[in-house]
């Protein structure tokens, strides 16, 4: 763990928290955990779960990640690890099986307390994270303590220079989430960064937490969290920078929230498997930066990349072009997101895009469905919030703009999208709700 006893880790019921009382109630909870290969770690507290996390460290325990808290998606995940349990801070009602009640003292800790905090060999498997599910079934990705490190350089070393130095870390993000871990969890432990111990969800809680930690603030969030702050009416205390990450950034919004906040907006581009690798200011940059270390290798079917924290390459779906002696790249697509109908290409990505620059659409995703239709095509389905609107009326637009092989039907209308905390739609809810046809 980085730094002396007395530097701040996090910022919790509005008081500062050490270094020193942080490993104090690691040690504390680690007393308190059965013997077990590994657990669900169900922390809602961003604080609990770096408490949490560590305890199960130190133990020698595995940090179960499942994509969302929901209890299919928890059981589902239990189910695959034989001999583990839950755990968390709160009374949950109803428990996973063998869920244990993590509870944290508020005491003072001595000043003369021994602060050596355990060592972790780099080697050792610390988190099982879930991809989310927005291709298909989540999949398992092993991280270790060393792989976390070496992941952790290039954000630190890229939010410092944004910040000036070191900074202090709002997320709305859960930390079960990969990204939230990467921005919230690791960088405390590893870097001289804090982070506020709330999940804020609405805009005025978002202010309210921001509030609560000093300058530089760096806001961690989403494209949907992030619009929700640009159309609401608050304000926000001086930002350093946001960081968004989970879904495509449309340049119109980080443009409208750097100009209403005064602050620059970094998207960073990773995945579950690889962890961040790149970043970019999206409202003036078209090309990723990609971090010291890591190298991509463009696929016919997707790229290669190569960074410290793999062991090996991993295989991406995203389709890029390199710049700039192969420190940028840009974006292409995905190859799982390229639609080929009747001899005509579109990519997903771009129907996506047409569909919600339509007025009165709040929120829509145009996807493919599995099963093909009686000529042995894929039809595209779309689901739609837009409550002013028809049918007919979203249709009679799209048509405006994409050829009509890729038009959606069945195209619902549905009261809201089935997004999960980072703001991503799960395929299976996508396929379950077009197939129940509701609305």
């Amino acid at each position: 763990m980085a730094g002396p006893a007395h530097r701040v880790v996090a910022w919790r019921h509005g008081h500062p928290v050490t270094a020193a009382q942080f490993l104090h109630h690691v040690r504390t909870v680690a007393a308190q955990l059965p013997e077990a290969p590994a657990a669900v770690n169900l922390c809602e507290d961003r604080y609990a779960f770096l408490v949490g996390f560590c305890a199960l460290v130190s133990r020698r325990q595995v940090n179960l990640l499942p994509p969302s808290r929901a209890p299919r998606a928890v059981d589902e995940v239990m189910q695959a690890h034989a001999g583990c349990y839950a755990l968390g801070e709160q009374a949950l009602e109803p428990a996973p099986v063998g869920y244990v009640r993590m509870m944290l003292d508020d005491g003072a800790v001595d000043p003369a307390a021994d602060f050596s905090p355990p060592h972790v060999p780099r080697s050792q498997i610390v988190a099982v994270g879930y991809t989310s599910g927005s291709t298909g079934k989540p999949k398992p990705n092993v991280k270790t303590w060393g792989s976390f490190h070496a992941s952790n350089l290039g954000n630190v070393e890229r939010m410092t220079g944004i910040a000036g130095g070191p900074f202090h870390v709002v997320a709305t993000v859960p930390p079960q989430h990969m990204y939230g871990m990467e921005m919230s969890v690791v960088m405390p432990l590893f870097s001289d960064v804090s982070v506020h111990a709330d999940r804020p969800f609405f805009p005025a809680d978002v202010a309210q937490a921001l509030a609560s930690v000093p300058s530089p603030r760096i806001l961690v969030t989403t494209p949907v969290h992030l619009r929700a702050l640009v159309e609401s009416d608050i304000q926000l205390p001086e930002l350093a920078a946001f960081v968004s990450a989970t879904a495509p950034m449309p340049v119109e919004l980080a443009r409208a929230a750097e100009q209403r906040f005064g602050a620059p907006l970094h998207e960073v581009f990773g995945s579950t498997e690889t962890c961040v690798f790149a970043s970019r200011r999206t409202s003036i940059e078209d090309d990723w930066a990609i971090y010291d270390g890591v190298h991509l290798h463009p696929q016919p079917d997707g790229t290669l990349v190569e960074a410290p924290q793999l062991d090996e390459p991993i295989a991406l779906a995203d389709i890029v072009t390199l710049h700039d002696n192969g420190r940028r790249f840009r974006l292409c697509g995905r190859n799982t997101d390229l639609l080929e109908i009747a001899g005509k290409r579109a990519s997903l990505g771009d129907l996506n895009r047409r569909l919600l620059a339509i007025p009165g659409v709040q929120d829509g995703v145009i996807f493919q469905l599995d099963d093909t239709d009686i000529i042995g095509v894929r039809r595209i389905a779309a689901l739609v919030v837009a409550p002013d609107l028809d049918e007919h009326a979203i249709i009679s637009a799209l048509r405006a703009s994409i050829d009509p092989v890729f038009l959606p039907r069945p195209l619902r209308r549905v009261a809201a999208l089935p997004r999960n905390e980072t703001g991503k739609l799960p395929r299976g809810q996508l396929l379950d709700m077009i197939g129940r046809g509701q609305g």
